[in-house]
């Protein structure tokens, strides 16, 4: 590891900028096209010495999933004979939105945190991995095995154009994956995800004259009452993983109407569900459609239900829990203190390398407390010192994990 560390720690300073090139870079999802940034990655990697393969998403893949350009990257290197580990990080991310105090593209470092759309989740961690790889070619610490790094473009609408796709096209074969997280606990296990998209459908009607309407949004009041009662009988159910509690159910979204003086014809709402890793994603939409179909409303009233994502949860396997231990020993080594493992209530990609059957775990650049990154929120940041930490674990882990061959 000493040597390993000191490589790392030479070059502290380019991980920084690094990040900072690949923040300044757009690559919102929506409206999902992160060839801009792809292309900026792939520059920013062949200095680094690497040969990048870009894999371009055929537009009809694309369109399938809301998204407008996709190109996935994939680095491979291979030390010797032995198993393939994949580490993937995501280079998309929400819209910036507001509040916030710094240029959400301006890679901005203060008081040790560097700030910006994605720094977090999970720009910081092509950084952690490109140079995790790097400082295992340079300091010839493998003579066995084989890895690789996937950068992927739609995390945030689910995947399937990028890890999915890998997997499914059979660019890639990986023994265990290593996927990115915004927090250096070793994460084990997730939540999944249902979105669903819920249309009422009425008949408009002048105001002055609302009884001979059928009104959309009085018949919403009515499911989203019943949507709520629903969501508090979810805190009966209690997670077996730490650091998942509960399932959740969130609206999202509400729009309707046509006018102040019009009686509403129609009205759509979006329902986000969070799925534990117990329950069964399959009856957990079954059992909201039977919910929704179950309200008495007035007659005339069209109700529409379409799934828009169901993210299946990511659990933990006894090959993964051996992975993570590695990880969480080596971090420990690494930070000075103890390093957990645990679950968290988001979906990631880690979910399509898990049910692939490759052992996966979620380890990355973040703070302990992963809502110290503000991921998803204004002044997303991720501390300095953490990237090149975090890429000296997950060198280090490699090493041991090839020279235990854990099968």
């Amino acid at each position: 590891m000493d040597e390993l560390k000191v490589w790392l720690d030479q070059r502290a300073n380019d991980q920084v900028v690094m990040l900072q090139r690949l923040v300044q870079v757009p690559s919102d999802n929506p409206p999902g096209d992160g060839l801009a940034h792809a292309l900026c990655a792939t520059e920013l990697l062949g200095l680094m010495g690497f040969e990048v393969e870009q894999h371009r998403v055929p537009n009809e893949v694309c369109q399938q999933h809301g998204l407008q350009r996709v190109m996935n990257l994939v680095v491979r290197h291979r030390f010797g004979p032995g198993p393939t580990v994949v580490l993937n990080a995501h280079g998309d991310a929400v819209p910036p939105g507001g509040g916030w105090s710094k240029d959400p593209y301006g890679g901005e470092v203060e008081q040790g945190w560097l700030y910006g759309r994605g720094a977090a989740v999970s720009k910081s961690d092509f950084v952690t991995y490109a140079y995790a790889l790097k400082a295992l070619i340079e300091t010839k610490s493998l003579d066995a095995g084989c890895v690789e790094l996937h950068i992927t473009y739609d995390e945030e609408t689910g995947g399937f154009t990028g890890p999915a796709w890998l997997l499914s096209e059979g660019i890639t074969q990986p023994d265990y994956a290593i996927c990115a997280a915004f927090s250096y606990q070793v994460i084990t296990a997730h939540n999944g995800c249902l979105h669903l998209d819920v249309t009422v459908d009425g008949r408009s009607a002048h105001a002055a004259w609302h009884r001979t309407g059928v009104d959309a949004l009085e018949a919403s009041l009515h499911i989203l009452n019943a949507l709520y009662r629903y969501r508090e009988s979810l805190d009966g159910v209690v997670s077996n993983y730490s650091g998942v509690s509960s399932p959740s159910l969130v609206i999202g979204t509400i729009e309707g109407g046509i006018n102040t003086n019009v009686v509403p014809d129609r009205v759509s709402f979006s329902i986000d569900r969070r799925i534990i890793p117990e329950e069964s994603p399959e009856e957990v939409e079954r059992e909201l459609r039977h919910l929704i179909a179950s309200i008495k409303l007035q007659e005339g009233i069209n109700v529409r239900v379409a799934q828009r994502l169901l993210a299946a949860p990511f659990t933990s396997t006894p090959i993964s829990e051996e992975l993570a231990d590695i990880f969480a020993a080596e971090a420990q080594k690494v930070l000075g203190e103890t390093v957990g493992k645990g679950a968290m209530p988001l979906y990631t990609d880690a979910r399509h390398y898990s049910e692939a059957g490759i052992p996966t775990i979620m380890y990355g650049a973040g703070p302990s407390d992963p809502l110290e990154a503000n991921g998803h929120r204004a002044d997303e940041r991720v501390p300095v010192h953490l990237i090149t930490d975090a890429a000296l674990v997950v060198a280090s882990s490699i090493r041991v994990l090839f020279s235990k061959q854990v099968r």
